[in-house]
């Protein structure tokens, strides 16, 4: 991919660029868990009632036969993970979405769930659910850290939690399984089915969210509820410290044209709640957030919070940027160490107080016409 004219200026690459790792194939880690669910294999024609017994031996020989090696497969599929610069990718659907899927970053999910956490006062959620919820998903799971606490907050709900990488634990609460799944596709779930739908950070993943939200919409039942937190992009300041030419802004500036140009926005924080709206849910409400990046805060609470969002900063970036540099934007693995390590920089400096917004949204399903 040619270089794209949009790279910045960064100081220090070098025309002799590292030899660029090559990709390769592996298996999964053998304590992928257990209970993340092959995806359903369905042929034309399947029938689960009675019929079935009255067909031939062979025939059901055959059909047994297919789709165990079918299911193989897909397994082989699911479980195989692609390494590029470093880093390691989901197989299934590959291309899909552009995070790492390794431990590094697995590590920052993990970080961002306590991080989160602590934003809503301890809170899960926004949304006003019932105690005795009967059924929720958590799209876009990840580690199945979130899906874990909710399952074990809520013991009267089955939950669900999809992904499209098998990286969650084995070991959960027996109200809980994991299912791999492409939320972009048909969904499979029934029609008014659903207390809650949880998502949280699928900023650049989804490519047509009204859709999206339409098929949340559909499966939830009347009075459900969809609640979504996602964090904006767009670091800021309010005494001027962050500059347009301050690292932290062409950062932002570069990761939303590198959205628009995967085609998957990174601009969901902003455009939620009127897609929501859009869609037909009611009672959509929206709150915002202010979560500074570092210790420069006065405030006890944002001191702390702003502790937490520099590790979770600093273990994300490089995932957060070797893909869409380098596949989107066209950049060398030697000009995105560069930008990386200007940007450590200017994440630590205690003199730029710079935050950024999250906002959580969340909807109702109307109890009629549906």
């Amino acid at each position: 991919m040619a270089e794209s004219s949009s790279t910045p200026n960064i100081q220090g690459a070098t025309a002799n660029d590292p030899p660029q790792p090559t990709s390769s194939w592996a298996s999964a880690p053998q304590n992928v868990s257990q209970s993340a669910a092959p995806i359903a294999v369905q042929h034309d024609g399947e029938s689960s009632d009675s019929d079935d017994a009255a067909e031939p031996e062979e025939e059901f020989s055959d059909y047994a036969e297919d789709f165990a090696s079918d299911t193989t497969s897909l397994n082989s599929e699911i479980t195989s993970y692609r390494f590029e610069n470093g880093r390691r990718y989901h197989s299934y659907k590959e291309g899909a979405y552009w995070g790492p899927n390794d431990e590094m970053q697995n590590e920052q999910l993990d970080i961002a769930h306590h991080m989160f956490t602590l934003l809503l006062d301890g809170k899960l959620l926004l949304a006003p659910i019932s105690d005795n919820i009967q059924r929720a998903l958590d799209v876009g799971t990840g580690t199945g850290i979130w899906a874990i606490d909710f399952a074990d907050e809520y013991p009267s709900a089955q939950v669900i939690g999809t992904d499209l990488s098998p990286i969650q634990p084995g070991f959960v609460p027996p109200n809980l399984q994991f299912e791999i799944d492409d939320a972009t596709e048909d969904w499979v779930y029934p029609e008014n089915h659903f207390d809650l739908i949880h998502v949280r950070a699928l900023y650049g993943a989804i490519a047509d969210w009204p859709a999206f939200y339409q098929n949340v919409l559909s499966r939830l039942r009347p009075g459900g509820w969809v609640d979504q937190l996602e964090m904006s992009i767009q670091f800021q300041s309010d005494d001027g410290t962050v500059t347009d030419d301050h690292v932290l802004a062409i950062w932002s500036k570069t990761f939303i044209e590198a959205g628009e140009k995967f085609g998957k926005t990174f601009r969901i924080a902003d455009l939620a709640k009127g897609y929501m709206q859009q869609v037909g849910f009611h009672n959509v409400t929206e709150q915002r957030f202010k979560l500074p990046v570092g210790q420069w805060s006065r405030d006890k609470r944002l001191k702390k919070l702003g502790m937490w969002n520099l590790v979770h900063c600093e273990q994300g970036i490089e995932g957060w940027a070797m893909a869409l540099l380098t596949r989107v934007m066209g950049w060398s693995y030697a000009e995105v160490q560069v930008f990386l390590a200007q940007m450590r920089k200017g994440l630590r400096d205690p003199n730029t107080h710079a935050y950024f917004n999250v906002v959580g949204v969340y909807g109702q399903k109307p109890t009629s016409a549906y």
